[in-house]
């Protein structure tokens, strides 16, 4: 940004003092000078004295912690927001409360052209049933209605909503009184999502980012795409974000593309890459992640929606534009699928044009120690979401349920990515997860299956280098001098190290070590509080009572 344009915020000089900043720059730092919107130095609380009189102000820290600001890689924005605004299912504790809620709902918004809800999961409820199609006409009094799983891979409707969408008992996925899934599903989103008016939408993405905003999060990676949402949606999104006062949104659309031409396309929309939710496959939860072996309650192994020829032609024509490509790919077969057609771009291309493009697989969790290796030789980012494996991991958990508990737990093995060297982006998929940035760390660091499990510190910087790194910034995400000054101020606990195998150590006192210290995320204690987020200088929230 050109400073004489720069908000005045961003042109300030502010000091930073009394806290613990994480820095790697200076592993004991308790002031940090921030000017023109970047990092200007860290260092010691004597030190700073002599800032105090060259600066528009001093920010008396009182203890707390400054740490880089999150990036959640994964989103869907406006879906979040008409989550955080609209009907919320997550919490049903069984059918009965899901259809309760479901009628006062539907009592509340009168005025509703199609009522919208998110969050079932019959998985989770006695009986294991979603509602049935009668029942849901009678919940909402014969309106229509579009309730996605958590997921979002599948979704429950009524009658009335189906007869505005002509042909989609025709269409792949559709079943008479069951979820929809693959392209029935997706008309009918089409229709329900084109239902929510410009107004609603611009409502839903501010309750989002503000969300985002006030958990410490100063930038997110949207995914949007033909099959998720709409280029309107996408294009007022960026727009939005680039005003100012919310996090940072980095784009990404997931359409395939052919040639350098369609890749261009997709970058003239504000997109990064043609990446994202491009499914090869779907989830395992509606039984459309692509398996390489049947699942354990159910037939068939999924849906292929991409074969290796259409990964390799599609990233091929982003390598060549210089573009990032990525893919959706949750199942074994599908990841293989992945790694095939991206390895015959590198043959054809070469493998090192296809590492500088730092491609990404989106989720990533059905790996194996083959795939694993060739992510890492490929150079391929793994954009995961640890809060999965704490909803659905475990002996007793809906992925032990759909693939046998010897399969669930080769899930999620992010100690085997970081020991092949491969770069990893923490994200949370909201609104199929929270948006919870250190709930987010803690499940990486607390994973179900003990051998998958990394220290906090990993995860951390996972979950705020990782970010930036995916998309090709290597000089943001950390508090050093030249850094953007995008950071979080946090009332917490103890600074501790805390290794993967749940050892807890006090923050060493020997400069040797260099290791900053991070919050005891042991589970049953406390998360830390958001007190301010600051994003290129500029506060985009402040806590009330901070």
């Amino acid at each position: 940004m050109n400073p004489s344009t720069a908000p005045e915020s961003e042109l300030r000089t502010v000091l930073l003092r009394g806290g613990e900043v994480h820095s790697p720059a200076d592993p004991f730092a308790t002031a940090m000078v921030v000017e023109r919107g970047h990092v200007a130095w860290v260092g010691s609380e004597g030190a700073a004295d002599s800032f105090a009189t060259g600066v528009d102000e001093v920010v008396d820290l009182d203890g707390a912690l400054v740490t880089p600001a999150f990036t959640d890689a994964h989103v869907h924005t406006t879906a979040t927001g008409l989550a955080l605004t609209g009907l919320d299912l997550s919490g049903a504790r069984d059918l009965a409360d899901a259809l309760g809620r479901v009628r006062a709902f539907a009592a509340a918004r009168p005025a509703d052209r199609i009522l919208l809800g998110h969050g079932w999961d019959a998985a989770r409820w006695p009986g294991l049933r979603p509602p049935t199609r009668a029942e849901l006409d009678e919940a909402a009094a014969g309106r229509p209605l579009y309730l996605t799983r958590v997921d979002v891979h599948s979704a429950v409707v009524t009658t009335a909503l189906l007869e505005l969408v002509p042909g989609v008992t025709g269409r792949t996925g559709y079943a008479a009184d069951g979820p929809l899934t693959g392209d029935a599903h997706h008309a009918v989103r089409a229709a329900a999502l084109g239902a929510v008016t410009a107004a609603q939408r611009a409502d839903a993405q501010r309750a989002a980012l503000a969300r985002a905003a006030s958990l410490g999060i100063g930038s997110l990676h949207e995914c949007g795409g033909p099959e998720i949402s709409d280029e309107d949606d996408f294009t007022a999104l960026l727009a939005l974000a680039a005003g100012g006062r919310y996090p940072r949104v980095q784009g990404y659309w997931a359409q395939e593309v052919a040639d350098a031409k369609e890749a261009l396309r997709v970058r003239e929309l504000g997109a990064l890459g043609a990446a994202g939710d491009l499914f090869v496959d779907g989830s395992l939860g509606s039984h459309t992640a692509c398996l390489a072996e049947p699942y354990a309650d159910a037939r068939g192994t999924g849906t292929a929606h991409l074969d290796a020829a259409a990964v390799a032609a599609h990233v091929a024509a982003c390598t060549e534009a210089g573009i990032q490509a990525g893919f959706h790919a949750i199942g074994d077969a599908a990841l293989a699928v992945v790694v095939e057609g991206v390895r015959a771009v590198a043959d054809r291309l070469g493998i090192g044009r296809v590492r500088a493009a730092r491609h990404r697989i989106e989720h990533a969790e059905m790996l194996t120690p083959e795939t694993v290796a060739a992510f890492a030789e490929l150079g391929l980012t793994a954009s995961v979401q640890p809060a999965f494996d704490a909803a659905w991991g475990g002996e007793d958990g809906m992925y032990a349920a759909r693939l046998g508990a010897g399969r669930a737990r080769t899930l999620n093995p992010y100690a085997a990515l970081l020991k092949a060297g491969v770069p990893l982006a923490l994200g949370s998929d909201s609104p199929v997860t929270a948006l919870d940035p250190w709930g987010t760390v803690r499940a990486a660091a607390f994973h179900r299956t003990p051998e998958h499990r990394v220290s906090v510190r990993a995860a951390f910087t996972a979950h705020t280098r990782g970010g930036w790194r995916a998309i090709g910034r290597d000089d943001a995400g950390t508090l050093v001098p030249g850094a953007p000054a995008d950071y979080a101020i946090w009332r917490t606990g103890e600074l501790v190290v805390q290794a993967p195998d749940d050892r807890v150590a006090r923050w060493s006192t020997d400069p040797r070590s260099g290791t900053p210290g991070l919050p005891d995320l042991t589970p049953g204690r406390p998360l830390p509080e958001c007190l301010e987020t600051v994003v290129g200088g500029q506060t985009i929230f402040r806590h009330p009572n901070g």
